[in-house]
């Protein structure tokens, strides 16, 4: 009797290929489930991102799209399949209540033209071109652009966790990635700092800014001062709003969050404002006081246009208080 041959086990690009496909498969679910939402951080949002590249390029790795076509029509048709499967994949991510970003597209291309410009330089029988070394260097500089804005955001969230007690550095020359409502960088009335911030306030319902970006943990601190300019005779009375991460990821209850109005007087107002307060002011609970999500200071429907100068945001301890050892 002839006995079978035994089983000849996968050749090494055929086992990478079965790997790459199967953590693929498990990858896959979270560009739908799961990760950040609207309440999460900028370091956690860009690190989140960073997963297109990983699963479009072990896609690559499992589909081997080589074995078909090479050199530039290779590039050409993976391209233009990628484009339509991520622009079909955007629009099922917006039906999950996501925004649709462009840059995700990019990200898709990169992971799996890494694979399609590195497989050449890593196979020794296969010879590399001077065009394939040039997709190479490209696609690598895209690679570390999408690394480094992703090690960016984190030095800058690393600062934002150091510069307590302030809550915002006015020493910043840029306060988009902090702010929304688009506050004015100005060397007006300022005190301490080299900026203040000018906020423009319209006569619509709810004008004003909101920061966003922020450290997070308060514990260890009393009080909360705040001081702003007011360039008007008149008096302006204005709103300040905190919530920590619960109240954004709830019903956005009135009675969930820190509402107090603010009487600024012409010229120089500084506010201190106790945090027991804070942390007691939702109704049903206590809020998080090591996950304060956003401050918001704003006017209800003015009847003119009118614009203050933000001086100074910043936490106090009280005197003797130990810090809080958070970090």
């Amino acid at each position: 009797m002839v006995s079978d041959p035994p089983a000849r086990a996968p050749e090494p690009g055929r086992r990478l290929s079965l790997l790459a496909g199967f953590a693929s498969l498990l990858i896959a679910p979270f560009l739908f489930i799961g990760g950040p939402d609207w309440a999460s951080g900028p370091l956690l949002r860009s690190a989140w991102n960073l997963g297109h590249i990983a699963l479009f390029a072990l896609l690559t790795l499992a589909i081997r799209p080589w074995r078909w076509l090479s050199g530039w029509r290779l590039w050409i048709a993976v391209t233009a399949v990628l484009l339509g499967v991520g622009l079909a994949i955007e629009l099922i991510q917006s039906s999950f209540g996501r925004d649709l970003d462009g840059r995700d597209l990019l990200r898709n291309l990169i992971g799996s033209w890494l694979v399609l410009a590195g497989r050449p330089l890593l196979s020794r029988d296969s010879p590399t071109s001077w065009g394939e070394r040039l997709m190479a260097v490209v696609v690598a500089l895209l690679l570390c652009a999408e690394l480094g804005a992703t090690g960016l955001v984190a030095a800058r969230q690393w600062q934002v966790h150091q510069q307590l007690p302030l809550l915002y550095d006015f020493g910043r020359d840029n306060p988009a990635p902090f702010w929304g409502g688009n506050p004015v960088l100005s060397r007006q009335h300022t005190v301490e700092h080299p900026y203040s911030l000018r906020l423009d306030l319209g006569t619509s319902l709810y004008s004003g800014v909101t920061l966003h970006n922020l450290p997070s943990d308060w514990r260890g601190y009393d009080r909360l001062a705040i001081t702003l300019f007011n360039p008007d005779p008149e008096s302006l009375t204005m709103t300040l709003r905190i919530n920590d991460v619960a109240h954004d990821r709830g019903a956005n209850a009135y009675g969930d969050r820190f509402n107090t109005q603010l009487t600024l007087a012409p010229g120089l107002n500084t506010f201190e404002l106790s945090l027991e307060q804070v942390a007691s002011a939702p109704r049903q609970r206590r809020m998080d006081m090591d996950r304060i999500r956003r401050l918001g200071l704003f006017a209800v429907q003015l009847p003119a246009p009118r614009s203050v100068f933000l001086v100074d945001l910043r936490l106090i301890r009280a005197p003797g208080q130990a810090a809080t050892d958070s970090r």
